[in-house]
């Protein structure tokens, strides 16, 4: 487990407490913490769970050659992980990374150039507190896999590892088009992270005002049309959907990564919510108006970490 932040301490405590080989890769202060208290995991849907790796690295560059890798880091960090990765991964190694974003499968593709690697993207409400303890909130944390037209080994692999995490109580769907389901995601995380950063809100700060609900509802929509110009179909009715369940089930006070990292003054993605869906759509030639006055806005919002 590379990452052990909201999205990653979740799946790496159901891994850990299930089976004995689990090792963790974290620096600092989030390693010295597993190594005193363990990965601590207040979830809805796991319970409630203190768990301890077989061990906990500072880079998986230590590791002989890993069965399976998940990665679970910011979109920023990806190029500098997949170098350490390299070094973890053999010909048969299964690298899963769950993140954010449009493009990690391919880019992981790209600078490891081993391995077999999954597309991947997870639903969850999670987040990691000051104190390095994991909270997932909601009745739901399902975490989709695929890859585009699999050979038989690639299925294989598809399925082992599947099959690994639902014997950790994790809920692991194989998906026949990832690239779709993944943009399904993606389409709500550049509403929901981009207007809660820029309001420094929660959901209710968003639905319970109808101007806000507006342009989220605009944002849905312009990401649909770019991933339509990219080929992939986002119906109507799914939109309909997402927009139906943001209003009435999702939790009221939940936030995203992207508002807590800029509200905290800290390094965040960004360029991965709100940049790259305005770059692809000016590449596409499609117009965007409500996503880019959102990210200009938020790029003059967004503190820049010291040094950088």
């Amino acid at each position: 487990m590379i990452g052990l932040g909201g999205v990653g301490g979740y799946i790496g405590a159901a891994l850990a407490d299930t089976y004995e080989n689990v090792t963790f890769a974290a620096r600092g202060g989030r390693k010295e913490s597993l190594e005193e208290k363990g990965l601590i995991l207040h979830s809805d849907c796991l319970g409630e769970r203190i768990v301890y790796p077989k061990q906990v690295v500072e880079s998986v560059r230590e590791l002989p050659a890993q069965d399976f890798i998940f990665v679970c880091v910011k979109n920023y960090t990806l190029e500098e992980v997949c170098d350490d990765i390299r070094e973890a991964a053999g010909e048969d190694t299964v690298i899963i990374p769950v993140m954010n974003g449009a493009d990690p499968g391919a880019k992981a593709r790209r600078h490891i150039g081993r391995g077999t690697v999954l597309d991947s993207l997870i639903y969850i409400v999670s987040y990691m507190d000051e104190a390095y303890e994991v909270i997932q909130k909601g009745d739901y944390a399902h975490i989709h896999i695929g890859l585009e037209n699999p050979d038989r080994q690639e299925r294989d692999m598809m399925n082992e590892a599947a099959e690994l995490m639902r014997k950790a109580g994790l809920d692991c769907r194989i998906d026949e088009d990832i690239q779709k389901a993944i943009w399904k995601k993606y389409s709500l995380n550049c509403a929901f992270n981009v207007m809660t950063a820029y309001y420094s809100t929660d959901t209710e700060g968003i639905r319970g005002i109808p101007e806000r609900l507006a342009d989220f509802k605009a944002i849905l929509y312009e990401a649909r049309e770019v991933a339509r110009a990219k080929g992939i179909d986002l119906s109507d009715t799914f939109l309909n959907r997402q927009l139906e369940h943001f209003i009435k089930v999702q939790e009221p006070d939940a936030s995203s990564s992207l508002c807590r990292d800029m509200d905290a003054g800290r390094r965040c993605e960004l360029e991965t919510f709100s940049g790259y869906l305005v770059s692809e759509a000016e590449r596409l030639n499609i117009a965007v108006p409500v996503s880019e006055r959102y990210y200009e806005g938020l790029k003059e919002k967004q503190i820049q970490p010291e040094g950088r």
